[in-house]
């Protein structure tokens, strides 16, 4: 523990110090906001739009996946649809009148049959099995037509409209997977990394290109507990590097960490306490590309003594 602090202790003098005339000074390492644009489905690459060094607006196309496949099952989740849509018609609207017309003649011709047979069977013209098929065949033309008449049940209409919200959530899908195929930017930025090539084949999560800020970088650097006060979001800051000796780059604090890092787990005096570090984040302004990635930087917050 003792040796930790003498460490700790070494790492906050290097890192931040106090001039004359108040001035909070710090070191850090530019780095820069970026993102990784990755797909959302599988597929051959068919077009590369954004080479190294590139830049990009919010929005642009940076690559196109081949949608063939994808065009292929919409148009078949188009087709269930109509299905669908056809049976819920059906459903709701019930059948159609010639149908009805139909049924009941089917139900007066079984009728005549019956009486028909009916006297035949008292002259033991036909047989009792003769009677009881035409019977038989009343009795299910009268049913067929009190369906018909009747409608669907409460329970087929329901089957009918899950059937269509389903094949109409099948086409969204579909539709959104033909929509993916097309990569776009979702900011504006400069391409630092490209991470395939036209001809390869894609999947969900497959890293395209890496875009970065360059016109904002940022860096990090860690003040000790009892600098904390003096340091506000949106404070002022001038940043310097090696390259540029005689050049200071605007810069303001946007974040203040409220956890302590670098930290033992175990701060028993005021005196070890007073050795915590906070990181501190600054947004420098990078107009003209001056200030990239990974270079070493000086910070100096002037306080209000």
């Amino acid at each position: 523990m003792k040796l930790l602090s003498i460490v700790l202790s070494l790492l906050i003098l290097s890192a931040c110090s106090s001039d004359k005339n108040g001035a909070i000074q710090a070191t850090g390492t530019i780095e820069a906001q970026e993102v990784t644009v990755s797909t959302q489905v599988n597929g051959i690459i068919k077009e590369l739009r954004v080479d190294e060094g590139g830049n990009v607006n919010a929005g642009d196309t940076i690559a196109l996946i081949d949608p063939v496949d994808w065009l292929l099952q919409l148009n078949q989740a188009y087709a269930a649809l109509q299905v669908a849509d056809a049976q819920y018609t059906l459903a709701f609207k019930g059948a159609r009148q010639e149908d009805v017309v139909q049924a009941e003649a089917n139900l007066k011709s079984a009728d005549a049959d019956q009486a028909r047979m009916r006297e035949l069977r008292k002259q033991e013209v036909v047989s009792q099995k003769q009677l009881e098929d035409a019977e038989t065949r009343f009795t299910l033309a009268k049913q067929t037509l009190e369906k018909l008449k009747r409608g669907s049940r409460e329970e087929e209409i329901q089957m009918a409209v899950a059937r269509r919200s389903q094949a109409a959530s099948l086409v969204q899908s579909f539709r959104k997977k033909v929509s993916d195929c097309a990569i776009v930017a979702p900011s504006a930025g400069t391409v630092t990394k490209r991470f395939i090539r036209r001809g390869e084949l894609a999947g969900p999560g497959t890293a395209i290109a890496r875009l970065g800020n360059l016109a904002e970088m940022e860096l990090m650097i860690y003040l000790p507990e009892s600098k904390l006060p003096e340091v506000k979001l949106n404070q002022a800051v001038d940043v310097s590097v090696d390259a540029f000796k005689e050049k200071t780059f605007p810069g303001r604090v946007v974040f203040i960490s409220s956890v302590a890092e670098f930290t033992p787990k175990n701060i028993q005096t005021k005196e070890e306490r007073t050795k915590l570090v906070f990181g501190v984040k600054i947004a420098v302004a990078n107009p003209d590309g001056a200030l990239k990635a990974g270079l070493p930087a000086d910070v100096t917050l002037k306080t209000q003594q």
